[in-house]
């Protein structure tokens, strides 16, 4: 009889992990600190990225103690496309967390069964993640000008990606309280000696690039113009911060340029959710940017039910922020949205265990939303109320409900 695989060596640390904190704290110990410092990131005091976790807590259940379902429905539908469970990745920028970095997450995106999003700051071209995750939707930012963002629409387009998402709410705040981690244009032998110190307290994340034969690359190919070399991280940002702002009529000529499924990401107001409809957008998400843009902005869970009795009848409506296990998603169906966005959580993830701890975290999200739904005698996500939540009065901000009419508002504050 052979023995089991821990027996040969009982010390060595179980791969799998049973929440996303667990994730987290693996990867700090295994990244340089300032790959760290880059995931956790925020803005100014941290007021935001704070809020958008706690907010959580704030949420209670009622479950039932029997007559519960044996069995429960998770899929759910995201912008004309089935999803196993109602969560998808986010696009989040250049991922030095792992050599394989998109490319692992959509591989574990699409074993799970469910939508890769890739932002056009990834450190991996379209073409590779698209080949990975079919169901990919492609992110992008309102940099550079027209021609060029139809240009990057194109080869998205041409790759197969099912989707875009324009994220549209930044505002370039700068200035942390705990500092911000350095970032090097690129990673070359000066950078290395620089860094050394750094890195080398930090083997297994050396040794997981070392076996790839790669470097960590901190180039953004997505925003190559044709038959051009990738742009640095911070000559892209610069095409960004040189870029004039959007107005709604360029939120309506990239939906139309792109012709397919849509969505606005970083909508927060009562006000821009109805603009987002008269510009023709699929989906919106309810998000403040992880906490990464206007510090004071709300939780998005705060903002998400005054927006979905908004708009909700409308379009899809779907949130991010905050979200580290199944039954956060519960409470945000349960306030209307129709999936969440994930973005530190599978980071955390890819970080401790490459693609297989992606798809772990994605398991965490379905074991514990599974869960929930059967403690609280729910069939299917589908069915989830708000009734179905403890919701503490003045839970909810209606950002930009001043142009409503006062019953209106009452009757909002009333159904809390």
């Amino acid at each position: 009889m052979s023995k089991p695989a821990w027996l040969a060596n009982p010390w060595k640390q179980n791969p799998w992990f049973e929440s996303v904190a667990v994730a987290q704290r693996r990867a700090r110990k295994r990244l340089p600190a300032s790959v760290y410092a880059a995931l956790v990131a925020g803005s100014e005091r941290g007021q935001t990225v704070a809020d958008n976790e706690a907010a959580f807590r704030e949420l209670g259940v009622a479950p039932h103690v029997a007559g519960n379902p044996a069995v429960r429905e998770l899929g759910t539908t995201l912008m004309g496309q089935d999803v196993a469970l109602p969560v998808v990745i986010s696009p989040t920028g250049v991922q030095a967390v792992h050599p394989d970095g998109e490319v692992a997450v959509a591989r574990a995106a699409a074993a799970r069964g469910t939508l890769m999003a890739l932002s056009n700051f990834a450190s991996k071209p379209v073409e590779e993640v698209v080949a990975a995750n079919p169901r990919t939707l492609f992110q992008m930012y309102w940099t550079g000008d027209r021609d060029v963002m139809v240009e990057r629409m194109e080869r998205a387009r041409a790759a197969g990606a099912i989707g875009l998402i324009a994220t549209l709410d930044w505002s370039f705040s700068i200035g942390r309280d705990w500092g911000s981690p350095e970032i090097p244009e690129k990673v070359d032998l000066r950078t290395m000696l620089r860094m050394a110190p750094e890195v080398a307290r930090k083997p297994r994340w050396l040794a997981t690039f070392a076996r790839s034969g790669r470097l960590p690359d901190l180039s953004a190919p997505n925003l190559a113009r044709h038959g051009q070399p990738a742009p640095g991280f911070f000559g892209a940002y610069y095409e960004w911060m040189a870029t004039p702002p959007p107005n709604w009529d360029d939120v309506a000529w990239m939906r139309e340029q792109w012709g397919g499924p849509f969505m606005l990401k970083g909508v927060s107001r009562i006000d821009d959710a109805r603009r987002a409809v008269d510009a023709g957008v699929t989906a919106i998400s309810v998000s403040n940017h992880g906490g990464n843009n206007l510090d004071g902005t709300p939780a998005a869970i705060r903002m998400l039910r005054p927006v979905v009795e908004t708009v909700g009848d409308q379009i899809e409506v779907v949130m991010d922020g905050g979200i580290r296990r199944g039954s956060d998603v519960v409470k945000a169906l349960c306030l209307g949205a129709r999936a969440v966005l994930i973005g530190r959580a599978y980071l955390w993830g890819l970080a401790a265990n490459g693609q297989a701890g992606v798809e772990n975290v994605l398991d965490i999200m379905r074991m514990g939303i599974d869960s929930a739904l059967l403690g609280m005698g729910v069939d299917s996500v589908q069915d989830l109320r708000p009734d179905h939540l403890v919701i503490p009065e003045g839970f909810h901000r209606a950002l930009g409900a001043s142009a409503e009419s006062p019953t209106a508002v009452r009757a909002l504050r009333a159904k809390s």
